[in-house]
């Protein structure tokens, strides 16, 4: 982190909860979090970063890419995708999420192009 703790939104708070509900080991919907002697996972309540559960950092937080560089701050390019506006981990020089998107921004590109040699904008 760089240092600085801010408020998470509500993307982020809804994405650490969906994390510790699903994927979770010491995380059990009838007892809470089973270490903690009080039950109750106190990453369900975060509101602010910094001070991440050492479990969620090291073993959860990876499963959600995009959410690990938003809270943690390491560096990883992440984008928005130029057709549906998702956020994603730039790994090559590729502008869109996946090839649905991508195909999706080939047609209008061809139909643009074709409209244009037509002769009509």
């Amino acid at each position: 982190m760089n240092g600085e703790q801010r408020e998470l939104t509500r993307e982020e708070r809804t994405a650490i909860r969906k994390l510790i509900i699903c994927e979770c080991a010491n995380f059990d919907k009838e007892s809470g979090c089973l270490p903690l002697d009080y039950g109750r996972c106190y990453m369900l309540d975060k509101c602010w970063t910094g001070n991440l559960c050492k479990y969620f950092k090291n073993s959860i937080l990876p499963l959600d890419p995009v959410l690990e560089s938003t809270l943690t701050g390491s560096g990883v390019d992440i984008h928005l995708c130029a057709v549906c506006g998702n956020q994603f981990i730039l790994r090559t020089n590729k502008r869109y999420c996946g090839k649905t998107c991508a195909v999706k921004a080939h047609r209008k590109q061809k139909r643009e192009y074709i409209r244009k040699m037509r002769g009509g904008m």
